[in-house]
């Protein structure tokens, strides 16, 4: 099915890695998909590279998003569930027209079936594959819309509005055709068309492959041994060509932009409690542990300490199979708290509040051994050698606040200066 611009503009518009994956991947496009088998030469790859990709799809000719929104047979493969990722390919003119016309024709049917897609499939992520420009443009609707008379102004805006797909949608890009533009400037003896100037050759749906493995498991396609009949040399551009386009930009084409990302912060709200504030994004599962043998699922958690010390807490925060994790040290401060080390030996420090001056007692002597003062932070303010049994350590110099005194046997004791 072709498309011809109408002369007159719709008068209104719509103001990790190295380990083995497996993914499931459905197809929904027309021949541009369907040409050379591409869903299966991306799993070939996968293969190649020791990944496995599941895949399935829907692929009639000449078919839109707007068919494919209403296509029983596309909606009974989305309702299936299971996706990791839905691939969503519109018209290879459509998404070039001018804008009026491609906010009635295409965005809101982007919008329909990646709302489909999300109902049945909680972890899926829509991908939308950028299509290329006609090798010498769009000669149909040149006539009447000038950008797209050259493959150059064509492609620039298949480009745009696939990326604004994405955006609209909170997807991801598979940049077949910024892939495309690579090639043809850098290796334009290869041949990346068919015959009709639209339709991929085999090396064109091979580097839309390499785009798509890149995309799909964000590894480098250069490690992917699968040839699907080219010459060697052209097969090792391509991947070369989805490397540097894809792999190394992965963030430009959204690709794990909406990954979790965990972040944490925290406030001792006196006495060994500490409350921690969670700012992780694009999570919805939380695993804390914080770092003395206890842990927590909860959100926004509050957990008492019973030694003063310093504890590395960690946050996992995970979103389907994905997951970030973020670490912190703290400096725990407990009033008037003792902690023992080896055998039975235990520190004290009084005054606590103090205001000149700390006074530690041992159950053993302490000469000899050197301290630390730190605030709940980690910052050192103060170190020295201790030359008593029973030594005075001056805080003058301290500001008021929540500080921590480490002895070199391990020991930590709080303290607050007024």
């Amino acid at each position: 099915m072709k498309y011809r611009l109408l002369l007159i503009l719709l008068i209104f518009s719509v103001v990790v890695f190295g380990q083995s994956l497996t993914k499931k991947a459905l197809f929904l496009g027309n021949s541009y998909t369907a040409v050379n088998n591409l869903p299966q030469m991306v799993a070939d790859i996968a293969t190649s590279a020791g990944d496995t990709l599941l895949i399935d799809s829907n692929t009639p000719g000449g078919y839109t998003l707007q068919g494919h929104s209403t296509n029983t047979v596309s909606a009974g493969k989305i309702a299936a569930g299971g996706w990791d990722y839905v691939v969503l390919q519109e018209q290879s003119q459509l998404p070039s027209f001018p804008l009026p016309q491609v906010q009635q024709l295409v965005f809101p049917y982007a919008r329909k079936l990646d709302s489909i897609i999300n109902t049945h499939n909680e972890c899926a992520e829509t991908v939308f594959y950028m299509t290329w420009g006609r090798k010498n443009g769009d000669a149909e609707n040149c006539p009447v819309w000038p950008p797209v008379c050259t493959y150059a102004g064509m492609d620039s805006l298949l480009n745009l509005r696939y990326r604004m797909m994405a955006s609209d949608n909170q997807a991801i890009v598979s940049p077949v055709g910024a892939v495309w533009r690579y090639l043809r400037q850098n290796h334009p003896q290869l041949e990346l068309y068919s015959a009709d100037g639209s339709h991929p050759s085999l090396a064109g749906t091979y580097a839309a492959a390499c785009s798509f493995y890149t995309a799909f498991f964000r590894k480098d396609p250069t490690t992917a041994g699968f040839n699907p009949g080219i010459p060697a040399t052209d097969a090792t551009l391509i991947r070369a060509a989805a490397r540097a386009i894809v792999y190394d930009s992965l963030a430009t084409w959204r690709i794990g932009t909406m990954d979790p990302a965990a972040g944490f912060t925290y406030t001792q709200t006196g006495n060994g409690e500490i409350a921690f504030g969670n700012h992780s994004a694009f999570a919805d599962q939380f695993y804390w542990d914080f770092g003395d043998g206890f842990s927590s699922t909860d959100e926004n958690p509050v957990h008492i300490y019973t030694a003063s010390g310093f504890y590395d807490v960690r946050l996992t925060a995970q979103s389907c199979s994905r997951q970030d994790t973020a670490m912190q040290t703290i400096g725990v401060v407990i009033l008037n708290a003792q902690q023992a080390t080896t055998g039975k030996q235990t520190f004290h420090l009084r005054p606590n509040p103090a205001t000149t001056e700390i006074l530690i007692t041992s159950s053993e002597p302490l000469r000899g051994n050197y301290y630390t003062i730190l605030d709940a932070s980690g910052l050192i303010y103060d170190t020295g050698s201790l030359s008593t049994y029973n030594p005075v350590i001056s805080i003058n110099n301290l500001r008021p606040g929540f500080y921590l005194l480490k002895i070199d046997k391990g020991v930590c004791v709080g303290f607050v200066k007024l």
